[in-house]
């Protein structure tokens, strides 16, 4: 058995926000007794089922969003409405986080946490992009996604706006995002 990589195990919890899965413990020598031992000396503090926190570490303003990435195992992309606020794109606050996951996890049986909406289906790796901690659908991407939502047609509006003011997509593809069709 290999020793447990401390500064390893820190250092993978500063890149997530403070968090790690017990699958990335276990990859830096940490057993699971381990991980419950540093839990009751008041290091760790169990955040889920898989998912710990190291307490000394600032809280991060995305960590929330880190721990529902966690949870689907680094497979998720936020998306949708969660996407439109992180690219600050509207005045829009939504009610709840929209996670796309891959087409074949539609089978699978999850318990998805509370405030959570699952999308399913592909995301090609040009239309993600990172947003702090977290990987988020690219600009264009999130726009043409909320086309498709019963979005009110002013946030909508707005965000396209912003979207060209800032650069993050051609005329013509905003424009076909107007017009109801994908770029």
């Amino acid at each position: 058995m290999t020793s447990p990589d401390w500064p390893g195990f820190l250092e993978l919890a500063v890149a997530q926000a403070g968090y790690v899965t017990t699958a990335d413990a276990a990859a830096l020598g940490f057993s699971p007794e381990l991980l419950i031992h540093h839990v009751g000396a008041g290091r760790l503090e169990r955040i889920r089922r898989g998912i710990y926190r190291v307490v000394h570490l600032p809280a991060d303003d995305d960590e929330d969003l880190v721990v529902i990435w966690l949870w689907s195992q680094r497979r998720g992309v936020f998306s949708h409405r969660t996407a439109l606020a992180l690219h600050q794109l509207s005045d829009l606050l939504p009610a709840q986080v929209d996670l796309t996951l891959p087409a074949q996890d539609a089978r699978r049986r999850l318990r998805v946490p509370e405030g959570v909406h699952l999308h399913h289906t592909e995301v090609a790796d040009e239309d993600r992009v990172w947003i702090g901690h977290v990987p988020v659908t690219s600009a264009l991407r999130t726009l043409q996604d909320c086309a498709a939502l019963p979005l009110s047609p002013d946030l909508l509006a707005q965000a396209l706006r912003e979207a060209e003011q800032r650069g993050l997509a051609r005329r013509a593809d905003l424009d076909r995002i107007a017009a109801g069709s994908s770029p």
